[in-house]
């Protein structure tokens, strides 16, 4: 899934700097004593100090029950909450790679770049931390909100790997938000040369709930203040209407297309053998591989350790562990070294409880040139309630060193894996770019 960009939108990643900033006032109007920029060990920090939760799992409980004495400051409606600019969730964080070298080995694969996992992480709580400084109530001391995410609609990379030696930097604030929801769109830039260039690309989609993140609440609205401004609103606006739209034609509700339901077909009796008129002979064309051959599949006990700042497991843990298994996948597939491409359409569907078995299943779905579209599926169950329930479905798109085999659906099923592979694959806007 992914935006019909405008041209500028879609050249995003080789724009300079100065430029890459949402707008040149929101960099000029971020520079006031109190926004200083953020050491990325300080965010979680921040968000805890926001919360008013305690660091200690035991005192969970009761610091949960603390929380629901912050219901008085939620507002009735939108328009009781005062209107704010995007320059007032602006926000900068500095990952100093590069002048704290002991903070590179959590971030070091053995390929020698940075870990991919590790930034989806940082994205995940950027993006909490921007949308609480967009409704930060100056009167109360901790925020009555619960923000989670809800949705990673896109994140295009503009540069195959990132040196584990040069500092990063992470930037981002509130583009567009509906009563309860707030998109978020960060940016990563890496230092060379003196310079942060830009080299990632982001957009979240936040809610906001109440104190015991039982219902949903409201969030301030947005000013617009330049015509770059409107820009970004609408695209967040039609994010919106194209994510409608993709969930209204999903395989699972609407036959394909008379053009897909043809290459489904012409695929089908590329694999008929040719020996036996028969529609049960089937044989793999050269350079192909069956779809069910491609999966790898991991499980993951959720400790306390990975809860977030709502005891609930951690998005970005859950990101993390969803797109290793995809590299993996990837590796595996292709028989040398992947590259992320892109990510999009996570939606998350459920919350996973500490103490839960996550199950993570992951598989090629489609595969052109030397690109390869892997899905991975995240289930959990409980160690009391063995039944299985769906938590998230993750798309990465990956990049191979060389030419990879082509994947064939051998069942229906699998043929609308491919069919759903294929268009997130041709939703993607990063290729031009990585060429």
């Amino acid at each position: 899934m992914s935006s019909h960009k405008s041209g500028g939108e879609e050249r995003l990643c080789t724009l300079s700097k100065g430029l890459l900033a949402p707008s040149r006032g929101l960099t000029q109007g971020s520079q006031n004593p109190e926004e200083r920029i953020f050491h990325i060990n300080e965010v979680r920090a921040k968000l805890l100090e926001i919360v008013g939760v305690s660091t200690n799992w035991r005192d969970h409980v009761k610091a949960m029950e603390e929380r629901k004495l912050l219901s008085s400051f939620l507002a009735e409606s939108q328009k009781a909450l005062p209107s704010r600019r995007m320059k007032d969730s602006y926000t900068e964080v500095l990952l100093p790679l590069g002048s704290q070298p002991e903070l590179r080995e959590k971030y070091l694969t053995v390929q020698n770049t940075v870990r991919f996992g590790r930034i989806l992480e940082d994205l995940d709580s950027l993006g909490v931390l921007i949308c609480y400084k967009h409704t930060k109530i100056h009167s109360a001391k901790m925020s009555p909100l619960s923000i989670v995410t809800a949705l990673v609609d896109k994140i295009d990379m503009c540069k195959k790997s990132l040196s584990p030696e040069q500092d990063i930097k992470f930037s981002g604030h509130v583009s567009w938000v509906g009563k309860t929801s707030m998109e978020v769109k960060m940016q990563m830039f890496q230092l060379h040369d003196n310079e942060f260039f830009p080299v990632l690309s982001a957009t979240f989609v936040m809610v906001a709930r109440d104190s015991e993140n039982k219902r949903p609440a409201f969030v301030n609205p947005l000013i617009l203040e330049s015509p770059e401004e409107e820009e970004l609103f609408r695209q967040g606006e039609l994010n919106k209407g194209r994510r409608v739209a993709f969930s209204s034609a999903s395989l699972l509700k609407m036959a394909p297309t008379a053009e897909e339901r043809t290459t489904i077909h012409d695929m089908f009796l590329s694999t008929l053998d040719p020996k036996t008129i028969s529609f049960r002979s089937r044989v793999l064309p050269p350079n192909g591989v069956w779809m069910e051959s491609s999966k790898l599949k991991s499980l993951d006990i959720c400790h306390p350790q990975e809860r977030n700042i709502f005891n609930r497991i951690f998005g970005g843990f859950l990101m993390r562990r969803a797109y290793e298994l995809g590299w993996a996948t990837a590796c595996n597939f292709g028989g040398s070294r992947p590259f992320i491409v892109a990510v999009d359409d996570i939606m998350f569907q459920k919350p996973v409880e500490v103490g839960s078995l996550l199950f993570l299943s992951s598989q090629v779905c489609f595969t052109q040139e030397n690109y390869i579209q892997v899905r991975v599926h995240s289930e959990v169950a409980s160690l009391q309630d063995k039944e299985h329930m769906t938590t998230n479905v993750f798309h990465f798109t990956f990049m191979s060193e060389k030419e990879v085999p082509l994947v064939f659906p051998r069942t229906y099923g699998e043929s609308m894996l491919y069919l759903d592979g294929q268009r997130h694959f041709s939703s993607m806007h990063s290729l031009e770019t990585l060429k």
